[in-house]
């Protein structure tokens, strides 16, 4: 049952009070009202109903009259006190007309007597309350106050998981973003390597020449550097037969301006001088002289500058040939199998295009000298099967050299193997891209050079010239044999090294009746007079003619020729 609210007490004597508004709760607000104003008549909003309401009786009882301001006459029952947050239950004493306190946070005021509240500041009910007052809420039909609501704290733990997944989330939205920045970056790089790629490429392509439709033959020529101007690396390798004897000699020429590589191929018959002034034929020399001995030869008759020496036996040629995976060349002739023991046996080296030789057939094609060839036919099948070896080598300096490594070979000083690893493969670079030739050299039957040698192969391939001997050097003489006699040569090389010149061998040829001396320029004319004499020749067998490129006078023994007589 709810508690009747009484604001005053009914009887003579007590305070009287008046209703000025109401709190931010409600509830009615009460000032006593001033002796002066007692008389006055008080405020009552249910007069009109004529009769006591008590909006709580139960029970069926009879309300007694109510009177919000204590203007009952008679006396009240006694009701409990109102306490809307529970604090404790409070009697309401009616004492002589004099109605206990009310205390609407249920504490009772000391004395019984109601404490004065003029000094709260009250509104009334028509007027809008400060602003600062919280607004009632409505929601339908029931009205929401503040002091019904208890607002609670929410768990720290929950709001450190939510801050967490808010962090979580965030990492993992600028990990995306950064992931995708990463790949944006990467895809820029590559582009940009591509393109300096090719760019490199076009560009080296232009700047070797190679560049199709920017260059053409006519420009070579217009633009090609002067012959003796030009730089070169020249390395001389002999190959050595160990199993028939002999040797085959050529020139690896690196042209290091115009680009060109060349293999030089030199005829055993190639006369040589010796230091002591003698002349002897390439073949001879490397048998006799040695690498260092031939090498210095070669350089003065063909006015070159020789870098090294490479000595190559058949086991390294064919060990290179298997460690480079075979090659290719176009064979002009069938080569027997050496080591077959029936003629039937099929050749070893089919002629052909394209014949892929393993090393034992291209050893076998290189040393191939046919019946009733001469030794250019077989020094150019040499000369094949090194252009197609350098065809076949890597072009990778570092490649190369370690290939050589493997080979196992002894290098003569001062060329070492990193030295010819990397000359090889330059030489490669040049032959896989079609810069790449052979070129044998022209010897005369007396293994003189010709003018038309001198032309197209020591001056333009070389660069080199047929030096000239010293002021006071021996005159030169070439003899070459056609007396039919073969101990002639021996015996008239005797007599012109006594006789203070320089002998050169020029070989043997077929027989004539009449022995001649040669000399080309007319200040040579008096040393061909003493040559012949020397010899025991007439003086009606000097004459003015061509010469070797390489001698000074040249002689020719006849069956006229006698030994004896000089």
């Amino acid at each position: 049952m709810n508690d009747r609210y009484d604001a005053g007490a009914a009887g003579h004597g007590a305070d009287q009070y008046e209703l000025v508004g109401y709190d931010e709760y409600g509830r009615p607000v009460y000032r006593q009202v001033p002796p002066q104003q007692q008389t006055q008549q008080p405020y009552d909003s249910y007069a009109q109903q004529g009769y006591g309401y008590d909006p709580y009786a139960t029970g069926g009882q009879q309300a007694q009259q109510y009177d919000p301001y204590g203007g009952d006459t008679g006396q009240q029952p006694q009701t409990p006190s109102y306490d809307p947050y529970g604090t404790g239950t409070h009697q309401q004493q009616h004492t002589g007309g004099h109605s206990a306190s009310y205390d609407p946070y249920g504490r009772t005021a000391a004395g019984g007597q109601q404490p004065r509240v003029a000094e709260q500041t009250a509104y009334i009910p028509h007027q809008a309350g400060p602003v600062e007052e919280p607004v009632t809420q409505e929601r339908g039909d029931r009205d929401y106050r503040t002091e019904q609501f208890a607002f609670v704290e929410e768990p720290d733990q929950d709001s450190e998981d939510v801050i967490d997944w808010l962090k979580f989330t965030e990492n993992r939205t600028e990990r995306r973003e950064e992931a995708k920045r990463r790949a944006r970056a990467r895809v820029v790089a590559l582009v940009v390597v591509l393109a300096l790629a090719a760019a490199g490429g076009v560009g080296y392509l232009w700047y070797a020449g190679k560049l199709p439709g920017l260059t053409s033959s006519d420009d070579k020529k217009d633009t090609a550097t002067p012959t003796g101007a030009q730089k070169r690396d020249v390395i001389v390798v002999h190959l050595h037969n160990t199993k028939k004897g002999g040797t085959s000699t050529a020139l690896l020429v690196d042209n290091t301006t115009t680009k060109q590589g060349t293999t030089v191929l030199l005829p055993n018959a190639l006369a040589l001088s010796g230091d002591d002034g003698s002349t002897t034929t390439l073949a001879k020399s490397v048998d006799d002289d040695g690498s260092s001995g031939t090498r210095d030869e070669i350089d003065t008759v063909l006015g070159t500058e020789i870098q090294g020496t490479w000595r190559l036996d058949t086991p390294y040629l064919q060990n290179l040939v298997d460690l480079i995976g075979n090659i290719e060349v176009d064979t002009n002739a069938n080569v027997p199998d050496p080591e077959a023991k029936s003629k039937g046996t099929a050749p070893l080296v089919r002629k052909g295009k394209a014949q892929t030789l393993s090393g034992k057939s291209a050893v076998a094609y290189a040393t191939y000298q046919g019946s009733g060839e001469a030794q250019n036919a077989q020094l150019e099948r040499f000369g094949q099967v090194m252009q197609a070896v350098l065809r076949k080598l890597t072009s990778d300096a570092q490649g190369a050299t370690t290939t050589v490594q493997t080979l196992g070979m002894i290098i003569e000083p001062p060329l070492t193997d990193k030295d010819l690893g990397a000359f090889l493969a330059r030489l490669a670079d040049l032959a896989k891209g079609g810069d790449y030739k052979t070129a044998l050299l022209p010897v005369q039957t007396d293994g003189t050079l010709s003018a038309q040698a001198s032309a197209s192969v020591v001056k333009d391939v070389l660069g080199g010239t047929a030096k000239s001997p010293d002021k006071d050097a021996a005159i030169r003489v070439s003899v070459r044999n056609a007396s039919g006699v073969k101990d002639n040569t021996g015996k008239a090389r005797v007599v012109l090294l006594n006789g203070g010149f320089s002998f050169q061998d020029g070989g043997s040829g077929a027989a004539e009746a009449t022995s001649e001396v040669v000399y080309a320029d007319a200040a040579d004319k008096d040393d061909a007079t003493e040559v012949a004499k020397t010899l025991g020749l007439p003086a009606g067998a000097v004459s003015k003619g061509e010469v070797s490129g390489n001698a000074d006078v040249s002689v020719v023994l006849g069956q006229d020729y006698a030994p004896s007589s000089s």
